[in-house]
């Protein structure tokens, strides 16, 4: 029996070119270091291998802590000591950042969806971000954090999409077994290898990524209506 939806963010309830959002995004903590004194070359340097650290974690730290260890590296130790500065960005600029994303009009009624039928929902976004990020591309959705039962960042997830591992982890805490979870995302590789753990997979098509260009005919897929219709047809 299914007792979980578990959804990707960005691109699937926060429609975005992630391309464009990646630039703008890195761009901001970029000119954030600097204002503050860092060095430019190398806290890009830094941030770029921080997110490569994430996206390789082996589950021995934290993503936040091998983000920052990746970061101090080549920005020097003292980052370690002024992470706050990261803070005001995420209050001010960050919030620009919005005005490049777009929006899913049923976003609200598939969460609605989801709850009225008894299932929990659950944000199972790549947690390459701090929660305070998330927090706010779910309220540029037009969502409410508390929408979800759980949403992943990189205080407390120790792995990152493509990795089977984060699925994992996910699943442990909410205490659920693959065959009791669906995973609803926009991405071929990232959202659907959620599969190979036994997870129902549903590829959401409206901003499409698969860069690795295979069938994806053997997903459950479509656009909204089609997810919509899929959801319902669930219990």
């Amino acid at each position: 029996m299914i007792k979980a939806i578990l959804f990707d963010l960005d691109g699937t309830l926060l429609p975005m070119d992630i391309d464009e959002f990646a630039e703008a995004y890195i761009g901001g903590l970029v000119r954030c270091a600097v204002g503050a004194g860092f060095d430019k070359d190398r806290v890009k340097d830094g941030i770029l291998k921080g997110i490569y650290a994430m996206v390789k974690n082996d589950g021995s730290a934290t993503n936040e802590q091998v983000f920052f260890r990746a970061l101090a590296e080549e920005a020097g130790e003292e980052i370690y000591e002024r992470q706050s500065i990261f803070d005001g960005f995420y209050m001010t600029d960050f919030q620009k950042i919005k005005d490049i994303c777009g929006t899913l009009a049923e976003a609200g009624e598939i969460i609605e969806l989801v709850k009225g039928r008894g299932l929990r929902a659950v944000l199972a976004t790549n947690p390459l971000f701090p929660a305070v990020a998330t927090e706010s591309r779910i309220r540029w959705a037009g969502l409410s954090p508390e929408d979800f039962e759980l949403f992943t960042s990189y205080e407390s997830s120790h792995y990152c999409k493509p990795n089977p591992d984060y699925y994992r982890e996910v699943l442990d805490r909410l205490a659920l077994s693959p065959d009791e979870c669906v995973m609803v995302g926009n991405d071929a590789e990232e959202d659907m290898i959620a599969g190979t753990l036994g997870i129902k997979t549903f590829l959401l098509t409206n901003n499409l990524i698969n860069r690795k260009g295979v069938d994806i005919n053997r997903y459950n897929h479509g656009g909204t209506k089609e997810l919509i219709k899929f959801l319902r047809e669930l219990v």
